[in-house]
């Protein structure tokens, strides 16, 4: 076969014919609407108009009133600031402040009662033992916090209290004291009610953190030779740095809204001893009736309040961003 003749020859070629319908889009979908579930909605109604009126209306009604020399039910004069002012110089307020910040260090310590009983319970060894010590060390927290403060205050008593009753027993009478009465005791009397501090939320968090820690880490522990003290500070405390973060946060704003067993035991007294913020508001605003200086205390402490509030949840949102990102 020559050159020629194979220019000649045909090449087949594939020719595919387009189809009818080309260019041709396909009919467009009817796009669905979003329904949006109004029931629970209207469900949340009622409660959020019980919230608006009997929290959010008199707290801010408290806040502005904290602006005016507040007669209820007479005439009303704004006096601006006059009250913050008259905050700033008001001892009792100050040294109220003062009895807190021992509290909230007291607090703080005690927290090694229940840390140790947390620390000894994980370590037994029967899961039935366990849950009957357990269930005695949770089983106060149920207790009304009225009747564990009518209680202290019997036991208390100069004269019939089971305390200076039992020094006298023992041959101890001299050391028998006016426990709340006397203003040099009244504080540490008041600091000293739910001894032996175990029983609480630090008791749970403790535990239960504990219990959460996989036992191989303290196998491999145990295998390494790490003892019981070097264990606890080397694997158990640095596993419970979130816990204790968050207790402490906790700890500033339930110190903060503290006053209900002071106010019970010795009603701040006496010399306004054991004074703290909420009872002095609340002794301005019944006693004094001055509710609008009363309504300037109020406004302060909640903004104390919201900042530390603000704090914990800003700590949360971080460390929970942080585990995440690990």
């Amino acid at each position: 076969m020559t050159a020629q003749d194979r220019s000649e020859r045909t090449v087949p070629t594939m020719i595919t014919s387009a189809p009818d319908d080309l260019g041709q889009r396909p009919p467009p979908v009817a796009r669905r609407r979003r329904r949006i579930p109004w029931a629970p909605y209207l469900a949340l109604l009622p409660t959020l108009g019980m919230l608006a009126a009997f929290q959010y209306y008199p707290s801010v009604l408290g806040i502005v009133r904290s602006l005016w020399e507040w007669n209820p039910g007479g005439e009303s004069i704004f006096i601006g600031l006059a009250n913050y002012r008259t905050m700033l110089a008001d001892e009792i307020w100050w040294q109220s402040f003062r009895n807190l910040g021992f509290i909230f260090v007291w607090g703080i310590l005690i927290w090694a009662l229940p840390l140790l009983a947390a620390e000894l319970l994980i370590t037994l060894r029967s899961e039935r033992a366990q849950f009957v010590f357990r269930t005695l060390l949770i089983v106060p927290i149920a207790f009304p916090g009225v009747v564990t403060a009518f209680m202290w205050s019997f036991m208390y008593h100069p004269n019939n209290g089971l305390i200076n009753r039992a020094l006298e027993g023992l041959g101890l009478g001299f050391l028998a004291q006016n426990w709340t009465g006397d203003p040099k005791l009244a504080l540490g009397s008041l600091l000293f009610i739910g001894f032996p501090f175990i029983s609480g939320l630090p008791f749970l968090i403790f535990y239960s953190t504990l219990r959460g820690i996989p036992p191989e880490i303290f196998e491999s522990a145990a295998l390494d030779g790490v003892g019981r003290f070097r264990r606890f500070w080397a694997i158990d405390l640095p596993l419970m740095a979130r816990q204790f973060k968050l207790l402490f946060f906790l700890a500033i704003i339930h110190t903060l809204q503290y006053g209900f067993m002071a106010y019970v035991v010795t009603a701040g007294g006496p010399d306004d001893a054991t004074t703290v913020p909420v009872l002095r508001m609340l002794n301005v605003a019944f006693q004094g009736q001055d509710w609008g200086y009363a309504a300037a205390l109020s406004t302060t402490l909640f903004l104390i309040t919201l900042v530390f509030s603000a704090i914990v949840v800003f700590v949360r949102r971080s460390d929970t961003s942080n585990v995440k990102g690990m």
